[in-house]
């Protein structure tokens, strides 16, 4: 799921300097997401996180109804906003192998 006004939030977390993706990857990846993102338009505003900046990614698996919501930074999240369980890309990957996620 992606809400429009933070497909450019992607495109800047992909080329952090720590990551170390390379421009190409980083290209497919934002192609990959466009052309398979779901895009939601929340409709109320949520105060559900220690960073507000990181509210509107609550806001969008809120109206989504996602399972996951999927975060380099934990700590600024609850554990679960109703049945949307934030969780790193590595524990995500991990559920994958075990049928748990499509």
């Amino acid at each position: 799921m992606i809400r429009i006004p933070s497909s450019e939030d992607y495109s800047e977390v992909l080329a952090r300097p720590e990551l170390r993706i390379r421009k190409g990857l980083r290209l497919q990846l934002l192609q990959l997401i466009k052309n398979h993102g779901h895009t939601v338009a929340p409709t109320r505003q949520l105060e559900a996180t220690t960073d507000p900046a990181d509210n509107r990614f609550v806001e969008c698996a809120d109206a989504a109804g996602g399972d996951y919501l999927v975060t380099g930074n934990q700590k600024h999240f609850p554990r679960f906003w109703k049945n949307t369980k934030v969780v790193t890309h590595g524990s995500l990957s991990a559920l994958q192998p075990l049928g748990l996620v499509k």
